[in-house]
């Protein structure tokens, strides 16, 4: 994979920072795009921080700024999201939050990136959907809503681009081994979720010239949940 350029949306997530530690082994240039601003990253990479991917102009303008550093895109990661619980009959809004995080991010990045990806001889999409939005849990409607927002995103585009040489996959964790989840469920055991290394072996494969054959698959990454 080398010489490929990839964006990371989120990178600075920690799912986010296990892909761009994992893609930095396999030689790939990387630029990762955030709303965090100043995180640090490792040289060489292109920081792109303070980038509202809910806003269409935004997103341009950071897919803008990968190609002026290195001249082509190969591989865009829509990693950036978000979670909440929260019960149908709560008043707040967190049903507009989600999809704006979670579907609008992927969308608007995925529009600012076709061109250059449609260019590329192996252009890839890879989005992160989840398990959960298949059978959701109670405080999960919002989430699973926009996640299965998700899926829906990848499929579609997935067939639009058929006559292309750009495929687009999503993969669907369940729980993700990270400090934020191992705070919320003190109790639960963490050894049965998935470790975001798994999680960013698999994003990696899905973004490689030998994932070709594969393009609108929604592919589960459970861990032993």
């Amino acid at each position: 994979m080398s010489e490929r350029v990839i964006a990371i949306t989120g990178g600075h997530g920690a799912l986010g920072h296990a892909v761009l530690s994992a893609a930095r082994n396999t030689g790939l240039k990387i630029a990762v795009i955030d709303h965090a601003m100043g995180n640090p990253v490792p040289q060489g990479v292109l920081a792109l921080g303070g980038v509202d991917l809910t806003d269409p102009k935004q997103a341009e303008g950071a897919i803008t700024g990968v190609i002026s550093r290195f001249g082509r895109l190969d591989v865009l990661l829509n990693i950036a999201g978000g979670f909440v619980w929260q019960t149908v009959d709560d008043t707040a809004s967190a049903w507009d939050r989600m999809h704006a995080l979670n579907v609008s991010t992927a969308l608007n990045a995925s529009r600012a990136a076709l061109p250059y990806l449609k260019a590329s001889d192996e252009g890839r999409i890879v989005n992160i959907g989840s398990a959960a939005a298949l059978k959701p849990g109670a405080g999960m409607g919002a989430y699973g809503a926009a996640k299965a927002g998700v899926h829906a995103l990848t499929q579609a585009l997935a067939e639009e681009l058929k006559s292309t040489r750009v495929t687009v996959n999503a993969v669907l964790p369940s729980i993700i081994d990270t400090p934020a989840n191992r705070k919320d469920m003190p109790s639960a055991d963490p050894a049965a979720w998935v470790a975001p290394a798994d999680l960013a072996a698999v994003i990696l494969f899905l973004a490689s010239p030998e994932s070709r054959a594969m393009t609108g698959a929604l592919v589960p990454v459970t861990g032993r949940v």
